[in-house]
């Protein structure tokens, strides 16, 4: 009898729960608004659901995460048709608070990730909240979800915002520097990333095939994409400014290097941006280089040391050690730059077909690297005379060299228009029309002779 009476008292307190969860008011009949709420939502008749969206918020918040849902779409709405910036301000802080209060009641259908940087973004495009709190907003959805911090506005605002931290002396120099290697680390990241399923499509095209609906989405998005963040590469480098000079890491280095040298991670911190910004002429490039191979022999001190022995002419060793980084190197993006510089060493010897090995290799481990594609095609083009037994297979070689110029275009934003500007010179050399028609070669494939090795196709007319 006991154990019954437990089990009615159980169900009786299981229901009383289950009915205060859905409404603290007994004259809210709280499945009847949220379904007023959400045909007013889906219709967009925003001014409608917004009083019956703060009933339910009152009354009855864990009753569906359709409401945040829905209140997501209504604020932003409401925030993209403010007039004032007190307008703004207001849509903004409760577009925040609804983001915040699904985090809060349904944490585990929530990406926080995603989330923290939606938040983010809105304080610091309507100027919500303090410096210091807009960065420590997308601080917090870095630490939380780094794979998913992708927006390439997001990204520009994470590190611009620290960069004024530091002009207000909260942030140290050595912060910003740290934080322009991740992002920048994060960027490129991304963009390679992109770069490779980018590929296999622009292969496509080059085969003259159309793109299905889905791949010509993926294509566009992509190219959105690597747009942007060649964009913002470029923003962040200004927002750094002379912060990055030979003149302030020099010093700033320097005045450490006796506390430090024996701490690996500042050695390789202050190595790679000396090397990244050219800073290797002096005594602190070489002072740290030699402390870090000594206690962590590395991809990155061999390729320091190669940097050093280019810097003293010697070019031999120099792509020695460069080729230790290489075959030493997991980081494919890494691995690229370092091949892509034994590429210009041979380049710059005259050893050709070493050099376009080389850059073919930087494109395998980065396909977004447009330089690699750039140099091949201006090797072919200053070979053309050299590869052909006639005139038109000489200048035959120029449609090849258009053809590398434009995947350098393709495949990277930042030399779009130089890139395109080289195909069209390159193309303006090649055979015209009329010397097509005069040979009677349209539609052919002429076989490349000398060390390019390659074929071309001759245009139809």
């Amino acid at each position: 009898m006991k154990t019954r009476s437990s089990f009615i008292l159980f169900l009786a307190l299981l229901i009383f729960s289950n009915l205060s969860a859905q409404s603290s008011d007994e004259n809210v009949d709280c499945n009847k608004e949220l379904s007023k709420f959400a045909q007013s939502a889906k219709i967009e008749d925003y001014d409608a659901a917004k009083p019956l969206y703060e009933t339910l918020v009152e009354h009855c918040p864990k009753l569906s995460m359709a409401i945040y849902q829905y209140g997501e779409r209504m604020f932003k709405h409401f925030l993209n048709e403010a007039k004032t910036d007190d307008e703004k301000q207001e849509a903004a802080k409760a577009f925040i608070k609804n983001l915040d209060d699904r985090l809060e009641l349904f944490p585990s259908k929530t990406d926080k990730g995603s989330t923290y940087s939606k938040i983010a973004l809105t304080q610091f495009e309507n100027n919500v909240g303090s410096t210091e709190e807009q960065y420590n907003a997308f601080d917090r959805a870095w630490k939380e979800d780094k794979e998913n911090f992708i927006n390439p506005k997001s990204l520009y605002a994470y590190f611009s915002l620290l960069i004024d931290l530091q002009d207000e002396g909260k942030k140290s120099l050595e912060d910003a520097f740290n934080k322009y290697d991740e992002v920048m680390d994060k960027i490129n990241l991304e963009q390679s990333q992109r770069a490779k399923v980018q590929q296999p499509l622009l292969e496509k095209l080059d085969e003259g095939e159309q793109l299905t609906a889905a791949e010509q989405k993926t294509y566009d998005t992509n190219d959105i994409y690597l747009r942007n963040y060649n964009t913002i590469k470029e923003s962040i480098d200004e927002k750094v400014g002379s912060r990055a000079d030979c003149s302030n890491l020099i010093p700033l280095y320097t005045s450490s290097f006796e506390e430090k040298k024996g701490d690996i991670d500042w050695l390789k911190s202050a190595a790679r941006r000396l090397s990244t910004k050219k800073c290797t002429d002096g005594d602190m490039f070489f002072k740290v280089t030699e402390a870090l191979h000594e206690l962590d022999p590395s991809a990155k001190s061999a390729k320091y040391l190669g940097q050093l022995a280019a810097n003293d002419g010697d070019l031999k060793k120099a792509i020695e050690y460069f080729k230790q980084s290489a075959d030493l190197e997991d980081n494919e993006l890494d691995k690229a730059q370092v091949y892509y510089l034994i590429g210009n060493m041979y380049n710059d010897q005259g050893s050709l077909s070493n050099a376009r090995n080389f850059y073919r290799q930087a494109i395998s481990n980065d396909p977004s690297f447009g330089r690699a594609y750039l140099k091949i095609a201006q090797m072919y083009a200053n070979s053309a005379n050299d590869c052909g037994d006639d005139l038109f297979e000489k200048r035959s070689v120029y449609w090849k060299a258009a053809e590398y110029a434009k995947r350098a275009a393709n495949v990277d934003p930042s030399l779009r228009s130089a890139a395109a500007q080289t195909a069209a010179s390159y193309e303006g050399r090649a055979p015209s029309k009329a010397d097509i028609f005069k040979q009677g070669k349209q539609g052919e494939v002429i076989n490349i002779k000398c060390w390019i090795g390659e074929s071309v196709r001759v245009p139809n007319l």
